[in-house]
């Protein structure tokens, strides 16, 4: 296995931990996904100096890289949203649409086609995540504020994903990540101004969570996931990013008691082997 498929999957690991932090209800939703880009950039921006990794080769990276940081905390604030107005199973399911939006502005934008095997992957794998979420979660989906919510969540995703891979071609991943997190942390900072939500005046517990989401689910995690999109094909990554579904359900079964139901272990299964099959063709040596 290539050092760019270990970093994906360890990174994958690193973000599933997020939902089940966000279900312990210790905070907010979008008053933590702004701790956890605001502490993962202090962490991050003294390192990057440091090492020299702060300099940009023109204005047009500079400026991309704000675009992917807009996005990326704009994905995070519309998912949220959408779960506190239906539900964390319907939001999930939508958001997780991404794959299919990047694979079609792959092919409208970049002049990309996807291989036979990205589509059929992903075919696979969306119908693992139905069988994941349950009959019942879609049938029992309303076209109301909440469903464009979540279908805009995966369209905010799929962007982030082509353009990070764009900037990452030509800037190195620390630079890269500690730019688009200042840029990300200070959108939701307003984001969280205008929903009112409280900065501070939480409990302990409440800080160590947020301290774990800007260390593990966002810094040690995106910086990973960064790599391995900068080796990898945008396609293949974001397919991949789906079976975040399956390791959350698997990290709260173990910290927070949730059961895992027989018909979740089968679509865990079905979404494995979509994301499999993107893997499973002739390629060149140097193609990951």
């Amino acid at each position: 296995m290539s050092k760019a498929r270990i970093a994906l999957f360890v990174g994958i690991l690193c973000i599933s931990i997020f939902p089940v932090i966000v279900r312990m209800n210790l905070t907010s939703g979008l008053i933590s996904a702004f701790y956890r880009m605001a502490i993962a950039w202090v962490i991050l921006f003294p390192i990057a100096l440091y090492k020299g990794k702060l300099g940009f080769k023109n204005f047009k990276l500079m400026f991309l890289t704000g675009i992917c940081g807009v996005l990326f905390a704009s994905d995070i604030a519309v998912w949220n949203i959408s779960i506190q107005h239906s539900s964390a199973t319907q939001a999930t399911l939508l958001t997780n649409l991404s794959p299919i939006w990047v694979g079609v502005f792959s092919f409208v934008f970049l002049n990309y086609r996807p291989r036979k095997s990205f589509w059929l992957g992903t075919c696979i794998a969306l119908l693992g995540m139905m069988v994941f979420v349950g009959i019942d979660t879609i049938v029992e989906m309303n076209l109301d504020a909440a469903f464009f919510l979540g279908m805009l969540s995966g369209l905010l995703y799929a962007l982030y994903i082509l353009v990070s891979k764009t900037v990452l071609e030509k800037v190195e991943v620390i630079t890269f990540i500690a730019y688009s997190m200042i840029f990300s942390t200070v959108f939701l900072f307003f984001v969280n101004l205008a929903f009112g939500e409280d900065f501070v005046g939480f409990s302990n517990e409440a800080w160590i969570s947020l301290l774990v989401q800007g260390v593990v689910c966002q810094l040690i995690a995106w910086i990973l996931i960064s790599y391995a999109t900068q080796h990898m094909r945008a396609t293949r990554v974001s397919l991949s990013l789906l079976s975040q579904a399956i390791f959350a359900a698997l990290l709260a079964a173990v910290f927070i008691g949730e059961k895992i139901t027989p018909v979740q272990m089968l679509g865990s299964i079905i979404i494995l082997a979509g994301i499999a099959t993107t893997f499973y063709e002739k390629t060149k040596p140097e193609t990951v």
